[in-house]
């Protein structure tokens, strides 16, 4: 789902209204393109897949999930695989264990798409951490691309710390509860702040 081009431009008008150096940076890189993934299993299935290997590693093991359990793998499929046939995938056998872990919570019920979505925040990254192999960046990544939730900030996003900090002509990248505070003048719209930020990071035109 995630955020729509128009709620984006939105969101990112507000900001540039109250902020300057937001102003500054969505005149010289432009509006950001939105960032839509599909809601449910098989996008945190597919985000497991990707962990720490090469976008073009990812992609090749992608194509052989969906070639051995189908287009959209669902989570019955997954969990009634057996590692052998999702190490013969290109997974890890770590990376089998998490997809498994992830099928069982959907399968029994632990986590489904409706629950989610009814959550808060912090309720939702905590439901979704409990799987294993799913960080907070992770769930917040989620949350802000196929949840389309307004105010998520993955603040250990190394990308986002750069881009902050060139925005903001800091001497030092900030981190952690730190980055947090300094994120809150941005709120409700921290989500829109994330998809600025990283267009930014990926930019050589912005000017410091």
């Amino acid at each position: 789902m995630g955020l729509s081009r128009a709620r984006l431009r939105r969101h990112l008008d507000h900001l540039a209204a109250q902020d300057p150096d937001i102003a500054r940076a969505l005149s010289q890189v432009g509006y950001p393109a939105p960032r839509h993934r599909p809601r449910g299993f098989a996008t945190l299935f597919q985000v497991i897949v990707s962990q720490q290997v090469s976008t073009q590693s990812a992609s090749a093991i992608w194509s052989r999930c969906q070639a051995g359990l189908g287009e959209n793998p669902a989570p019955e499929a997954v969990l009634g695989a057996s590692t052998e046939a999702l190490r013969a995938c290109g997974l890890s056998a770590r990376k089998a264990e998490y997809a498994q872990d992830l099928a069982a919570h959907f399968v029994d019920g632990r986590l489904n798409d409706e629950d989610i979505a009814a959550l808060d925040d912090e309720a939702a990254i905590a439901a979704l951490t409990a799987v294993r192999g799913i960080g907070r960046w992770t769930a917040e990544i989620y949350l802000l691309f196929a949840e389309g939730r307004q105010d998520v900030w993955p603040a250990d996003d190394l990308a986002i710390q750069i881009a902050f900090q060139r925005v903001k002509g800091l001497e030092n990248r900030p981190r952690g509860k730190a980055f947090y505070a300094l994120s809150e003048p941005w709120s409700p719209w921290r989500g829109a702040a994330a998809i600025l930020l990283w267009s930014v990071y990926g930019s050589t035109t912005l000017e410091v």
